[in-house]
């Protein structure tokens, strides 16, 4: 599991009253929740949180961990997307919607920003159809993979 931590923990100011507000109890398990994603840079499983919660309480549930997160990315503090595999992962307070393109040989994983994509929601966008960025994940080669390709052959 690869998960880059950082300092700063933007946008969980009042994330206890808003869980409130939304339900939820303020429990030691919501607790350790919001303490590992304050902690936490990027994208991140739910099963990957879970067993990061239970390092800080071992009481922590699944059914705790993922009905947080889904009031958490109600109240815009988290985002979803699914990888290639189609496995679900969560993005920490991101800083705007982007897809993924992924390396189909080593596994590397680029950040999609709104320029990189422009032409293909402005095309899906003239055929009436909004995109939603999140889940847009684009299979291929990375520039080192394609170069060792291009050289076997």
């Amino acid at each position: 599991m690869t998960v880059r931590t950082r300092s700063a923990s933007q946008g969980f100011g009042d994330v206890r009253g808003r869980l409130r507000s939304a339900g939820l109890r303020w429990t030691p398990q919501r607790r350790a929740l919001i303490d590992v994603l304050k902690a936490t840079n990027g994208h991140v499983t739910g099963a990957e949180l879970v067993e990061l919660c239970r390092g800080r309480d071992p009481e922590t549930t699944p059914s705790t961990v993922y009905r947080t997160l889904e009031v958490l990315e109600e109240i815009g503090l988290i985002k979803h997307s699914h990888g290639r595999d189609g496995r679900q992962e969560f993005h920490i307070a991101p800083s705007s919607e982007h897809g993924h393109a992924i390396c189909e040989s080593c596994g590397e994983v680029r950040e999609l920003s709104d320029a990189d994509v422009d032409d293909l929601v402005a095309s899906l966008g003239g055929a009436g159809f909004a995109v939603d960025l999140s889940h847009l994940a684009v299979g291929g080669l990375c520039h080192d993979c394609r170069a060792a390709e291009v050289a076997e052959a």
